[in-house]
């Protein structure tokens, strides 16, 4: 019997299913306060969210026939947590991340919810840390960034505002595959074959990162890598004058500090992660959800690059692949092989899982509410997602800050080391600066 407010997950949306029982797609936004959070006052914030949009008030349910299903609940009923943390927590936003990165309760359950909240307490610093935490088929990056935007200006609001009835939706977005515009997610049956082939035998020759220790259980850690304003804005006066995003850039340094100085060719994976909502059938504005698509491209490094040609390259690549449409054509070739890998490590190097060296996102988030922010207590915040079973090497979420830089990288331990990571984040800073020079004051 099929439960009214009940639909099936889409086929992307089934990937993340698969994949975050693994570990890979347990989003996690941390914001570190200075002022010790209302709890009544956040919970009834976060119902009101809940109340707004009907996939936060979800369960996923683990169906017989291996499917899963979003079933939503008429009324919203979050409960907050609050935990102590140790007093000699050195960087608690930084650990209370990490922790929530690997904290999986969709590991083994059939039925449970998309969205928990935990408030963090540091004896004796005056110090909160608010972690909220979503399964990634319903939570994008899009969802995450308005999920903060809404949640501050209700934090904001009068502390005796309780749940807004006037908002309430009853059913969830529809999952992406049924909003892709007609003819644009289409390809002949031998032309998906081959493509098919194409990703599995381009994969067997890409290069990867060392990997420290593949046979050990995983989990996410992150390196931040950040620049200051006027480092930001040289880098993003290179973009405009080279005419890309700020994403070529980010892939161009993040494949230069792979490569090093190795003067023979090698050929790296890299996934860029674009927004489809504007895009679709019906277009969407503040839908929560998942409604990116992956663009899996290969770069081929030979030494002796410089950053902008290679971003210029790199991004051409981007830009050529999303005019042919592959962000819709590939979609369900890439959520195939993504389940493939998952059932079938031994089809990755070392087992690893690994599916490219780095992803990254089209677009960057720009945040200038900083000072707003500051008014009631937030310091800082991350927000991420794991990647510690299928994925890349190093997912990158970065965000301009107020006009400055901030990047959250996520890698699997022990298969990468935090020496290794912080060491070719630290390359990456480098190379992104030196080419700021010839752009900055």
């Amino acid at each position: 019997m099929v439960h009214p407010n009940s639909r099936t997950v889409g086929d992307t949306e089934h990937s993340w299913c698969r994949a975050v029982r693994g570990g890979t797609g347990i989003a996690v936004l941390a914001l570190r306060t200075s002022k010790a959070p209302d709890i009544s006052h956040l919970q009834a914030s976060l119902r009101s969210l809940q109340t707004s949009h009907p996939i936060l008030r979800s369960r996923l349910l683990h169906n017989n026939n291996n499917t899963f299903s979003f079933l939503t609940s008429p009324t919203s009923s979050f409960t907050l947590t609050s935990l102590a943390l140790p007093a000699n927590v050195s960087d608690p936003l930084t650990q209370i991340l990490e922790l929530e990165l690997n904290r999986n309760t969709w590991h083994d359950s059939n039925d449970d919810h998309v969205f928990f909240a935990t408030v963090y307490t540091l004896p004796n610093a005056n110090t909160w840390v608010v972690a909220l935490r979503l399964h990634v088929s319903a939570c994008d990056r899009t969802t995450a960034l308005l999920l903060l935007r809404e949640l501050l200006t209700l934090m904001e609001g009068d502390h005796g505002a309780g749940q807004d009835n006037s908002n309430h939706k009853d059913e969830p977005s529809l999952a992406i595959e049924d909003l892709v515009p007609r003819g644009k997610g289409k390809k002949p049956v031998w032309t998906r074959g081959l493509d098919m082939l194409a990703y599995s035998l381009n994969s067997l020759r890409l290069s990867n990162l060392k990997f420290v220790d593949a046979k050990n259980p995983r989990f996410s850690q992150v390196v931040r890598l950040q620049l200051n304003q006027n480092e930001t804005k040289g880098v993003l006066a290179g973009c405009k004058l080279s005419g890309i995003k700020l994403c070529g850039a980010l892939v161009a340094a993040g494949l230069m500090a792979t490569h090093g100085s190795k003067m023979r060719s090698k050929k790296y994976g890299v996934v860029t992660l674009t927004d489809c909502r504007s895009s679709l059938q019906s277009p969407l504005t503040d839908n929560f959800g998942f409604y990116h698509s992956a663009i899996l491209n290969s770069h081929e490094m030979k030494g002796g690059e410089t950053l902008w040609e290679l971003a210029k390259r790199t991004y051409q690549t981007l830009a050529q692949s999303k005019n042919c449409n592959k962000h819709f054509s590939d979609m369900a070739d890439l959520n195939f092989l993504m389940c493939r890998a998952i059932e079938n490590p031994s089809l990755t190097p070392a087992a690893s899982l690994r599916t490219s060296l780095m992803s990254v996102f089209e677009e960057t988030v720009v945040d200038n509410g900083g000072a707003k922010q500051r008014e009631i207590g937030v310091e800082d915040y991350m927000g991420c997602a794991s990647v510690h079973g299928v994925g890349p090497s190093i997912a990158i979420f970065d965000t301009i800050r107020d006009g400055s830089l901030d990047c959250v990288c996520v890698y699997p331990a022990p298969l990468h080391s935090r020496e290794l990571m912080q060491e070719l984040v630290g390359k990456m800073k480098a190379i992104l600066v030196e080419a700021a020079n010839g752009y900055t004051e």
